[in-house]
């Protein structure tokens, strides 16, 4: 099996209620269907330097930024299934370059420098982490997510992410699901990706239902609650 994949796309976010959510279910179902994870648990460990680097990049909104996470769907064990992703975004265009392992090998390689596969893929994160003077894991963020893809266009996708929590502590796959929750209650982000323009019928849906883009990052969120308390001289424990 190839265990390696890369994206090149754009990524829309919209915050949205439960009643908007309904309506555009009830309508996207003409047009998608399910992703292959359906509806899923999605957990992702983030790696960043001790002083959030990555991170506090990010959310100055430069023309390029890049971040590195861990992901499984659903809670891990030692020989789960996982994904490093290495997530760049330039001038609007998110390119991600991800490899698959096991849990208990891509922390060895992440947090003990064992080494992947001689892959292509492999060699630009050896690049990555040696840049950044080998980030550690900060964060940890589960999300449950319903996807869908277009039938005519299995590059155009719709997720929808409920019940988004993270904590700073316990940063690991294996350690469960639960956190502190970054979406007000009622509020579900859903996620347009597509590497072509967005389809008509989106679009009028998003009009009819007076959704619009917003600027969105979970990892964001929780950064900033972690800088707040910093500068309060505390620390925080989601």
């Amino acid at each position: 099996m190839n265990n390696q994949a890369v994206f090149q796309r754009y990524e829309m976010k919209y915050l949205i209620t439960e009643a908007q959510y309904a309506r555009l279910k009830e309508k996207i179902c003409r047009y998608m269907i399910d992703d292959r994870y359906g509806q899923s648990s999605i957990c992702n460990l983030y790696f960043d330097t001790p002083s959030f680097l990555l991170i506090r990049r990010s959310i100055e909104r430069p023309v390029y930024k890049e971040k590195l996470r861990l992901r499984s769907y659903g809670v891990a064990v030692p020989d789960s299934t996982v994904f490093i992703e290495m997530k760049k975004k330039y001038r609007s265009v998110v390119y991600k370059r991800r490899i698959n392992t096991t849990e208990q090998e891509a922390m060895r390689y992440l947090c003990g420098g064992k080494q992947l596969a001689d892959t292509q893929i492999a060699h630009e994160l050896d690049y990555f982490l040696g840049q950044y003077g080998f980030p550690r894991p900060t964060v940890f963020l589960s999300y449950e997510r319903q996807a869908f893809f277009a039938k005519d266009d299995s590059d155009f996708r719709i997720t929808f992410d409920k019940n988004i929590l993270w904590r700073n502590y316990d940063l690991s796959l294996c350690a469960g699901i639960y956190g502190q929750p970054i979406l007000h209650n009622g509020q579900i982000l859903m996620e347009i990706k597509t590497a072509k323009a967005i389809p008509l019928w989106m679009t009028a849906l998003l009009s009819e239902n007076h959704i619009f883009k917003t600027s969105f990052s979970k990892y964001g969120n929780a950064y900033k609650t972690i800088f707040s308390a910093e500068q309060k001289g505390e620390r925080y424990n989601a």
